[in-house]
Formats: structure tokens, C-alpha cells, sequence
């Protein structure tokens, strides 16, 4: 079975790991998954680039050939090769001895030369090479030249909104697949509906504030993505809860509601009313997740600065 190997950000490094395992789990529930600090190596029948097209946190992402117990390459490895016309090598080292990397990179393309027709290039190249140095093992492996889809557009935003990234690797966590939908009862701007239709994931939103529903219907809309918008507030979920599979959120408390009831009193009104049997995720305020006496399977906490900690929870 095909082996992948993904170098995560250290920024929200729990949430980057777990993001990726729940993406592959998705996929091929029999798949191994093996951590080393910041590398994740799978063994799946999941495609790397279709992996790497859904991560949030993936930095430089391939497949691995072999392992190597030491730096040796032979021309068998170098059969990718075959029809490239240009190829670049690229060393990763997660080791902690100290190596010239660039003169590394520079012996290796000299060593694929002699086994290859294919010319080095520094831009754009058909194939990179990889070698990963790790404290107990190398690894060799390559990733051929791929488009990055591009990022949904956001004509306008708020300064409240959920971010991105974290609402996609959100997404990603509960295990939605292409041709789900996820419902955001608090959709504000439309991020979390902007992230899932990048992924192919329908989405549908609720918000009862006139200006956040045309915001996010213009955010939608120039992009030309169907998602869902209506006009109401989180109690509607009770009437299209056969309409979703999943809830992605950000609770609105702390931030000034045009309702007059109490903020932290509705969002204990919504989780009261938070359907049975849906993946469910949310993002609050650290502590306030016990105010609503929530169990999570798992948290989260997001540092923003000394008086501000974000919790995500999985319930």
C-alpha cells in the first residue's frame, strides 16, 4: 500500500496532526498513521494530493519510495524520473545534527543527473525529490507538480468572523466528506459555508441579522457557490435537521446581540436543542464550554493573547 508523508505547521501543531488523521480516516478507515513531531507518514490507498488539497496546516506534502538507513541512492530510485523533464531536490531535516543543506541538494542533483535525462530547475519543476532526515530514520520521496486550488474570495468580512483556517481544519475534523452538508447556525459572514463548498461539502447558514445574511450571500455569490442562507435563528435547526450531517460554529457569546435576551442564556437554549446522531464542533470562549456543561470527546485551545484563549470543542 502506497506510503505519504506530510510536514505539518507548528502553529496549532495538535490540531494540524489530528486534522490530517481525521482527513485520511475519512477516506480509508483501514489506514496506519505513524507521527514523528511534525511528520506524518501514512501507509493508505488515499491519494496524498487529495489528502493535501483538503489540509490546512500541510507545508510540503509527497510519497515516500523507501526508507533509507543512511544517505545512499541508486538509480532504481530514480525511475520517476523517467518522463520528467525537469525535476529539483529539496532536503528536509527534522534531525537535530547540523547539515549543509544547500550542498546536500546540490550533490543529489548532481547524482540524479548521471541516472536521469531531466535538468534541474529551482522554478516550477515537474518533480521535486525529497530526502526527510529524522533523529531515527530518512526517508526518500518525491511529489509530482500539482495545482494548488485557489482560495474562496471574501468581498466582505467582519471583524468577529471565524478564521479560515481553523474553520476549515473544523470541517475537516468531524470527517464530512464531498456531497455532505454542514450547517453553521451562526453563519455570519459565510466562512464556514465559503470553506466547505472549497471542499465540495453543501453547506447551509443561519443568521437573523439582515446584515450578516447579505454579507454572506455576497460572499457566496462571487463565487459562484450554492450553499444555503436563511433568515432565522439557531432554533430553525430543529426544522431542517434532516438537511445536514454535521454542525461547524463559532458561539456568538461576549459579542453584542440585537436580541435582548441574555447572550450566554441563548447559547444555552441552542445546545439544549443540538440534534442527536450530527458530528458536532464549536468554537467558544475558554470556560464558557463548562457554562454549558458540554463533555467534549476532545479540545482544543487557540492562544490569541493574555486575556483571550479559544476553546474548540468536539462534542
Amino acid at each position: 500500500m502506497p506510503e505519504s508523508f506530510f510536514i505539518l505547521s507548528k502553529d496549532n501543531l495538535e490540531i494540524a496532526i489530528d486534522e490530517v488523521v481525521s482527513i485520511v480516516k475519512t477516506y480509508d478507515r483501514f489506514s496506519k498513521v505513524k507521527i514523528l513531531s511534525n511528520l506524518i507518514i501514512i501507509q493508505s490507498k488515499t491519494n496524498w494530493e487529495q489528502i493535501t488539497k483538503r489540509a490546512t496546516f500541510v507545508k510540503v506534502s509527497g510519497q515516500i519510495l523507501r526508507k533509507m538507513s543512511g544517505l545512499f541512492l541508486d538509480g532504481e530510485n530514480f525511475e520517476i524520473l523517467k518522463n520528467a523533464k525537469t525535476f529539483v531536490c529539496r532536503i528536509i531535516n527534522l534531525s537535530s545534527d547540523k547539515i549543509n543543506v544547500p550542498e546536500l541538494e546540490r550533490a543529489m542533483g548532481d547524482m540524479i543527473i548521471k541516472f536521469s535525462k531531466a535538468k534541474v530547475s529551482l522554478k516550477n519543476p515537474d518533480i521535486t525529490i525529497y530526502l526527510i532526515l529524522t533523529i531515527n530514520e530518512n526517508f526518500f520521496g518525491f511529489a509530482k507538480r500539482f495545482e494548488c486550488e485557489k482560495r474562496p474570495k471574501k468581498i466582505k468580512t467582519h471583524p468577529h468572523e471565524l478564521n479560515w483556517k481553523l474553520t476549515r481544519a473544523m470541517i475537516n475534523l468531524i470527517g464530512l466528506k464531498e456531497g455532505e452538508t454542514v450547517c453553521d447556525p451562526f453563519c455570519g459572514t459565510g466562512t464556514t459555508l465559503l470553506e466547505a463548498e472549497s471542499m465540495g461539502i453543501h453547506g447551509i447558514g443561519l443568521d437573523f441579522d439582515q446584515k450578516m445574511y447579505d454579507i454572506s450571500k455576497e460572499n457566496l455569490d462571487v463565487n459562484g457557490y450554492k450553499s444555503k442562507i436563511i433568515k432565522a435563528d439557531f432554533s430553525q435547526l430543529t426544522n431542517i435537521v434532516n438537511e445536514f450531517d454535521g454542525i461547524v460554529t463559532d458561539l456568538p457569546y461576549g459579542i453584542a446581540s440585537k436580541s435582548s435576551e441574555n447572550p450566554e442564556e441563548l447559547i444555552k437554549k441552542f445546545v439544549s436543542i443540538l440534534p442527536k446522531g450530527k458530528k458536532i464542533i464549536m468554537m467558544c470562549k475558554k470556560g464558557f464550554e463548562k457554562k454549558l456543561k458540554i463533555k467534549p470527546t476532545k479540545k482544543y485551545e487557540i492562544y490569541r493573547h493574555k486575556s483571550l484563549t479559544r476553546v474548540i470543542i468536539i462534542k
